[in-house]
Formats: C-alpha cells, sequence, structure tokens
C-alpha cells in the first residue's frame, strides 16, 4: 500500500540542487495564500527587487519564471527570436547544445562555436564567427558551464556582441551568486538562472532578467511568441504591472516564499560575501583533492568555485565511488556529463552547500572511497591540506 514518502537527509553535492538552509525549508512550509491577494502581491515586487540585487541590475522587466531554469532559458530565445535570424551559439559543454536547440525549434540558424569541453568560449573566435556572419542579431553562451565546471569571459563576450549591434542572450544557471556577475555593468540582455543552485532555494523556479534593449525587441516583434506560457508580453501584466495585475497564471506561491527567503539570506550575507566564501572553500576542496593525488579537469583560472570537476584516476571505478558515498556517508556528489562522462566527478559547493563541514565531509568520505578501491592515499593529507588553506585565507 502506498504511504507517506520520507526522503533520507543527503548532503547535496552535486551540480544541483544544492542543500536547501532550514530558513528556506521554513519559508516554503508557511500557509498558501492566493497568487493576486494583495500580501503576495507586496511579496512579489519584494522578490523583483531582491533578483534585481542578486543580478546587478535596474531591469525592470526582471522576474522569476513559475518553471525550471530550462523554462527561462526558453523564455529568453522563443522571446528574441524570430524565423530567419542568425545566432551565434557558443558550445563547451551540454547547456550551449541545448541553446543550439532552442535557437532551431524557434526557426532561426544556429551558427555554433565549438571549444573543448573543459575550456572556456574562446573570444577569438566568436570575433570570427561574427565576421564571417555579420547578419547575426544575436549571441548566445553559458557564462559557467555545469556540464564542465568552466566560467567563460562574459564581459568581453558580451561587448563583442553589442560591437556587432547584437543582443546577448546568457545562462547564469550556475553563476548567480556564486561568482562575479554584473549584467546592467556587462550588458547582458536577456539572462536565466535557476533557484537550485547557488540561491540554494528549492528547485523549480526561473530568475529571468531582460534589458530594455531585448524588451524593445520583445515589442517590436511582427508575430505572436510561440509560446503562450513564456510570452513576456503576457507575463508582464502579472509580474510587471504597475497598479492591478492581469491573471496570467497561478503562480508556485510557496516555492517563491523560500526563493524570497534565499534572496533575503544572500543580501544579508552581501554578494561579494557570498562569492568570497564560494572562493574560499573552493580552495580548501582543491588543496585537498591535491594532496590526494587527484587532479582538477580544468585549468585554475577558468574554474568554477561553485562547480568542481576532479579527474577520476585510472583504475577507480566511477559509479562505485558515487554509490559509496551514497550509502555510507548520504553524500551526493555528481557524475560527468557527455564527453566527460566516467572520466569527471562535479562537485558542487553551491550556496547553503558551501560550506567548511560539507568539505571536510567530502575529503573525509571520498578517500574512504578511494583507499578502499586500492588507490595508494596518505591519510589525513587531505584535511591538513584544506585547513592550512582556510588559514591562509585568513591571514
Amino acid at each position: 500500500m502506498t504511504s507517506s514518502f520520507f526522503p533520507p537527509q543527503r548532503t547535496l553535492l552535486g551540480p544541483g540542487p544544492s542543500d536547501v538552509a532550514p530558513r528556506v525549508l521554513a519559508a516554503l512550509g508557511q500557509p498558501t495564500i492566493g497568487h493576486l491577494d494583495p500580501q503576495f502581491i507586496a511579496l512579489m515586487d519584494e522578490i523583483k527587487e531582491l533578483l534585481q540585487y542578486a543580478f546587478q541590475t535596474e531591469n525592470q522587466l526582471t522576474l522569476p519564471i513559475s518553471a525550471p531554469g530550462s523554462a527561462g532559458m526558453e523564455a529568453c530565445f522563443v522571446n528574441l527570436l524570430s524565423p530567419g535570424d542568425t545566432v551565434i551559439v557558443c558550445q563547451n559543454g551540454v547547456f550551449g547544445g541545448r541553446m543550439k536547440e532552442n535557437v532551431e525549434r524557434c526557426g532561426a540558424t544556429a551558427v555554433m562555436v565549438e571549444d573543448a569541453w573543459g575550456d572556456p568560449v574562446s573570444v577569438a573566435k566568436v570575433r570570427q564567427a561574427f565576421a564571417d556572419h555579420p547578419e547575426a542579431s544575436t549571441l548566445a553562451f553559458v557564462h559557467a558551464e555545469t556540464s564542465t565546471g568552466v566560467r567563460s569571459d562574459a564581459k568581453t563576450l558580451c561587448a563583442l556582441a553589442h560591437d556587432n549591434n547584437a543582443l546577448v542572450i546568457m545562462d547564469t544557471v550556475t553563476s548567480l551568486g556564486g561568482i562575479e556577475l554584473k549584467v546592467d555593468e556587462w550588458g547582458a540582455d536577456a539572462v536565466y538562472s535557476g533557484s537550485q543552485k547557488c540561491l540554494s532555494s528549492v528547485p523549480g523556479i526561473s530568475p529571468v532578467t531582460f534589458s530594455q534593449r531585448a524588451v524593445e525587441r520583445i515589442m517590436a516583434r511582427e508575430h505572436k511568441v510561440q509560446s503562450w506560457f513564456l510570452d513576456m508580453q503576457l507575463v508582464m501584466g502579472y509580474w510587471g504591472g504597475e497598479t492591478k495585475r492581469a491573471y496570467h497564471h497561478t503562480a508556485p506561491v510557496n516555492a517563491l516564499y523560500a526563493l524570497h527567503e534565499s534572496l533575503v539570506m544572500l543580501r544579508d550575507e552581501g554578494l561579494d560575501a557570498a562569492i568570497a566564501r564560494h572562493a574560499r572553500n573552493h580552495d580548501a576542496l582543491v588543496a585537498g583533492l591535491e594532496a590526494m593525488g587527484l587532479q582538477m579537469a580544468v585549468a585554475a583560472e577558468h574554474r568554477l568555485p561553485q562547480l568542481n570537476a576532479v579527474c577520476i584516476p585510472e583504475g577507480i571505478d566511477d559509479a562505485t565511488v558515487r554509490t559509496q558515498l551514497l550509502q555510507d556517508y548520504d553524500l551526493e556528489i555528481g557524475a560527468g556529463l557527455g564527453a566527460l562522462a566516467g572520466k569527471t566527478w562535479r562537485v558542487g559547493l553551491m550556496g547553503h552547500s558551501s560550506r567548511r563541514r560539507n568539505v571536510v565531509l567530502c575529503l573525509t568520505a571520498l578517500e574512504a572511497a578511494l583507499q578502499q578501491q586500492g588507490l595508494t592515499v596518505e591519510p589525513g593529507a587531505a584535511l591538513r591540506a584544506a585547513q592550512a588553506s582556510w588559514t591562509a585565507a585568513e591571514a
């Protein structure tokens, strides 16, 4: 007979979702009110302001899409693209490929700029793509590629797009709240993220923001957006109304309570402090992993502190280690994707998961699992290296 579901208490150090703070879970459990209730409308305004802070933007069209990050991605593409458009799409991992899918489903042409998985997007290749395709109206790229743990130079790519009279669609699903992200200063035009990564809220919400340039393109469309639900001209009436809000859909009220609380926590900590925390714990984790003889898959200058790609040592079985961590330690780390499947682990230190205790747990558990598979690891070396890193950061 089917009964209530009681999930185990895991430590989530994979590519997402991340650990959800008790404050956020408590907010999720508050009484549900109507999505047009005056109190909820006031909360919507606060969420918008908090998202503007997180994105570092004054864009008026800033809101949480009532669906996961993939819907935020689609919202950006279907609103800005029309059949016959040319879009330069950068791919250096899984999620650039999903951008290509969106472009093609909009009836546009994707000009692919491809780089090796684990390398950042090549600015030189993008510059050449614009030279070869002066008709390109949009540049699309992933700021922080979740599948590889690499960061691309978003500021330079945005400037290059605008030099060529193109708008920018940027994926910040893994970067928002974890590394520097300055939407207005860099000039990104359509930016989407997710609630379950560095914001450490529950999965299912996609924050987005559109520049005035993007809004002007949306308003100048000559035919309807192919998605009714994601049509920003319709959604604006609910999230952007200055007086009475027009009903568009029933918002996920409790999930937005949770997002609001996670954004309050980010504001209270401060963006700079949150970014510094992610960097400190990343440095300690890397020091510990290298002390065990493991290698990182991404060059130091391009690594994401919140998503660490670790090379799996020769002779070590990927799935066996991850299964042992889950069964023996209730610890989740991620497998490699696509070209890196079976070659890397992805260790997330995102948002509420980016804590010293989690770094210690990960290093201790991984050391035990590797020893059990016969890898020679100096006992305690990883923790000593991590502690030395933290001590140096505090000096």
